[in-house]
């Protein structure tokens, strides 16, 4: 693969790394609580960083989602973009993507997803849905939810429609979340068959590069607070634990980032990439979860202190180490995928 991004993925890449830097700030991150930052919202989306997506790729957003990571940035973001416009853009009819993806691409309309699929959700031979999703975040900013059946067909459902209930769910995610629940609710279908599988492996990509991006600013706040604290008249990075765990984390960090740019990048290029968007949730899942440990641990006391930015960090890495799959789930996904390839033809063991 080619892990040079392109002029057009750059320069969207350093916009938006401006815009998150200027907007989220500590003091914004803890006004907004688990609620969206509605001004950066529509600074991103007036910028054109929504509608980007379907010019600069999966790897584009990759890129994109590692700078929203770097600060935490409280925006539907990474939802809208896997949830609403790459899936329309890729399997929407010619009506659908006329009718959503300038609303999606304005932040009239925010999207998100009722993934992973547990088989709760059913779907009636007229298109109505009954079931209920126990947690889907960013639920309550979402006008439109894309929701798998039961048999993996793809649905969207409008979050205002009769028959769909969105009661809030309290969770230690920092971004908000809720509960869907479906009673007959109108529903319209998105793609064919083989759209479940794509656009899970295009949500797992993503949002292990938004991991990606979690832990690099989590280890940057870890290396900045050892170079500046001192402890018997030295500053605490001096100290060899202290150097090895910031370098196992940094090592850590950049196997999440090189697996989610190699499935984004096949999957841009329209080759097999299943085994590899599994492979970077789960190094987003396992790794990710050691890096924003580090990031707590190497503050001292002050990581344990719950208004300190670097526990917004370890908050984010602890929630998308089980979303969409948590690493044995994915090993084991990983592992009969790989089985059923290598066994012969016609060998049914």
């Amino acid at each position: 693969m080619d892990f040079h991004p392109t002029e057009d993925q750059a320069a969207a890449a350093g916009l938006a790394g401006r815009i998150f830097r200027d907007l989220a700030t500590h003091e914004r991150l803890a006004a907004a609580g688990t609620g969206s930052d509605a001004e950066l919202w529509k600074a991103l989306t007036a910028a054109g960083l929504t509608t980007a997506v379907e010019d600069i790729g999966l790897l584009g957003l990759v890129l994109l989602l590692e700078e929203q990571g770097r600060t935490t940035a409280q925006v539907p973001y990474a939802a809208t973009c896997v949830y609403g416009i790459l899936p329309v853009s890729a399997h929407g009819s010619a009506e659908q993507r006329a009718r959503l993806l300038p609303a999606l691409g304005s932040g009239e309309a925010v999207a998100t997803g009722a993934f992973p699929a547990r088989g709760r959700i059913t779907a009636s031979a007229d298109g109505r849905l009954t079931g209920t999703a126990p947690v889907v975040p960013w639920l309550r900013d979402a006008t439109h939810v894309l929701v798998p059946d039961a048999d993996r067909a793809l649905w969207f459902v409008r979050t205002d429609a009769p028959g769909v209930g969105t009661p809030e769910v309290e969770t230690t995610a920092p971004w908000s979340a809720g509960r869907l629940i479906l009673a007959g609710a109108e529903a319209e279908r998105l793609g064919d068959g083989r759209a479940h599988d794509e656009v899970l492996a295009t949500a797992r990509t993503a949002f292990a590069g938004l991991q990606a991006g979690v832990c690099t600013g989590s280890l940057a706040r870890a290396v900045e607070y050892t170079s500046t604290r001192e402890q018997f008249g030295r500053p605490l990075s001096t100290n060899q634990g202290v150097m090895l765990r910031a370098a196992d984390a940094y090592m850590d960090t950049e196997a999440i980032r090189v697996t989610a740019y190699e499935a984004a990048w096949r999957i841009d290029e329209g080759l097999p990439a299943r085994e590899h968007a599994l492979t970077a949730a789960w190094w987003a899942s396992e790794a990710g979860k050691r890096v924003v440990h580090a990031g707590q641990h190497l503050h001292g006391g002050m990581g344990a202190d719950l208004d300190h930015p670097v526990h917004r960090h370890f908050l984010w890495g602890r929630q998308l180490d089980a979303y969409l799959g948590c690493g044995s789930e994915l090993l084991a996904e990983l592992g009969a995928l790989l089985s059923d390839h290598a066994a012969p033809e016609g060998d049914d063991a």
